[in-house]
């Protein structure tokens, strides 16, 4: 099954971040959100991903979006690799159980591996999908993609 298509209304979800504190993604309604999913954590691509959307923060938040990691891993071990990394501002969300069920209704999750793919989902102020694109494993998504595509909407 291919990934959550583009003009799709997304499912709403809860998940907790690596401070334990819920994200319900429909709050959020009004801004434009980025589900930045990574495999897992304490690997280097995924990493350098995570620090791009805290090193792009301000740059997110003029452009009225909110930017955030999910992956599968525990809680606890976000926890700590948001601390290893220096990530201040960012949520990491914990879609750790049930085990990738945000990853598996964005259609994502690699069941064989048990985590998800590495995929920017951008999603509009209305709740539907502006943006949706799986990267090899290996390879580090680059930010100014989105960026790129959310500058020319902040200024109309």
């Amino acid at each position: 099954m291919a990934i959550i298509n583009i003009g799709e209304s997304v499912p709403d979800f809860v998940l907790k971040d690596h401070n334990g504190a819920d994200f319900k993604l429909s709050d959020l309604q009004g801004n434009r959100v980025l589900l930045s999913f990574h495999p897992l954590a304490w690997t280097n691509v995924c990493a350098k991903q995570m620090q791009s959307l805290e090193n792009n923060k301000e740059r997110f938040d003029e452009l009225n979006t909110v930017a955030v990691g999910v992956n599968v891993d525990p809680i606890p071990s976000k926890k700590a690799w948001a601390n290893e990394l220096g990530i201040r501002s960012t949520r990491l969300l914990s879609d750790f159980w049930p085990h990738g069920e945000v990853a598996k209704m964005y259609r994502i999750f690699r069941n064989r591996e048990g985590f998800s793919e590495r995929a920017n989902i951008l999603i509009d102020e209305e709740g539907k999908v502006m943006f949706a694109k799986k990267y090899p494993i290996p390879e580090l998504p680059d930010i100014e993609e989105i960026i790129n595509l959310l500058a020319p909407l902040s200024l109309s």
